[in-house]
């Protein structure tokens, strides 16, 4: 490896970064588009690759072998036996660094001994370990729900062990929060470093002026919990927005015994949506997340945040100031802490303050610090 003694001079390394897949463009993504900015010259490596966002333009991607098949290309949950030989058939022995960036398989990409192996871990394998018997009662398969709930138990003890045995293989590990660092712990036994996913601020125009609704923005899947917050709004009357892209049985379902005070709008583009964060009265954040940037989005514009109560947004938030927090995952949890936030008075411009701690330079800047840190250790 190059000596290495500024910050600067990692630009002069072998870098390649590794992603589980990319195919839409969500948190995960972000993420990756960051620590792409952060070394623009790396090689960027991925079970599938489907995405035509403007950020992977001109970049040398590299797929394996899981691409060329059809069908399974598409659904990472169907080709889940498949990645953890798709990642360890990279052959990575030419790079002084490799960055992977993973919530799956990728971290059990193979290196050399001489190769700093950094894995930036949102969560432990959801389906592995912390969430597996929600995954298993929530599969999307529809029709093959059933075939999927025999054969999941089959083979999952033979993916956990692999997945262990993967969690080895970076020398460092980095979370997006100190949830996610203590099940990295609990699940691997490793010891991991924090450094909060970030956004580009300059992209959300600040907002002083609320208007009279409520707002949430995300998938309509079932741990997003779109339906809890239907079913709050369907009690309480007042007005609600929400936004997805996600056009599947959930959506219909939802949106077909909305009442008439829930607008629903599918799929908004980039701009209408930061308008919408700007002009809500607050942003709804009802699931259990480590790390969720949306709610970081719409704090950037000014709006304050009702959230459930758990993970990470106790330990990145002030109370009362930047955010409330409902108590449990139900309708009559969430209603009560709207009739309290509506007493409160938050000021605009603290929140956007607070949401300056997670701006991409910062993210950028802790990410290199971290790695030259490693390096002359190693």
């Amino acid at each position: 490896m190059k000596k290495v003694e500024k910050i600067e001079d990692l630009q002069k390394l072998k870098i390649a970064i590794v992603a589980d897949w990319i195919k839409d463009f969500g948190g995960a993504e972000l993420v990756l588009s960051h620590i792409m900015e952060a070394f623009p010259k790396a090689d960027i490596y991925t079970s599938v690759f489907f995405s035509k966002h403007k950020v992977f333009e001109n970049k040398n991607i590299k797929t394996s072998f899981i691409q060329k098949i059809p069908f399974l290309n598409k659904s990472h949950k169907l080709a889940l036996t498949l990645r953890p030989r798709a990642f360890e058939s990279f052959d990575l022995s030419e790079y002084d660094v490799v960055i992977t960036s993973t919530s799956a398989e990728s971290k059990g990409v193979i290196t050399k001994p001489e190769t700093l192996q950094i894995c930036y871990c949102h969560t432990p394998t959801r389906y592995f370990w912390s969430h597996y018997h929600e995954y298993l009662n929530m599969m999307e398969f529809w029709i093959l729900n059933f075939l999927w709930k025999w054969l999941m138990p089959k083979l999952v003890h033979n993916l956990r062990k692999w997945d262990l045995v993967a969690s080895f293989r970076p020398d460092y590990f980095i979370a997006n929060s100190k949830n996610t660092a203590s099940r990295i712990n609990k699940y691997y036994k490793r010891k991991a470093n924090v450094i909060y996913p970030s956004l580009d601020l300059s992209e959300f125009k600040f907002c002083n002026n609320k208007a009279d609704y409520y707002l949430y923005v995300w998938r309509c899947i079932p741990y997003k919990k779109f339906d809890l917050i239907v079913d709050a709004f369907n009690k309480n009357s007042k007005k609600l927005i929400l936004c997805t892209n996600t056009d599947n049985k959930l959506y219909r379902e939802l949106k077909g015994k909305s009442k008439e005070n829930i607008e629903w709008i599918f799929n908004p583009s980039r701009e209408k949506l930061i308008k919408l964060y700007g002009e809500a009265k607050a942003f709804l954040f009802p699931p259990e997340e480590d790390f969720w940037l949306v709610p970081v989005e719409a704090m950037a514009t000014g709006t304050p945040i009702i959230a459930y109560g758990k993970w990470w947004g106790l330990e990145t938030v002030v109370e009362n100031k930047t955010w409330v927090f409902f108590g449990e995952q139900t309708s009559e949890s969430l209603n009560k802490k709207i009739e309290d936030f509506e007493k409160l008075d938050f000021d605009s411009n603290e929140i956007r303050k607070h949401a300056e701690n997670f701006d991409k330079e910062v993210f950028k800047e802790n990410l290199k610090k971290f790695i030259l840190e490693k390096i002359n250790k190693k």
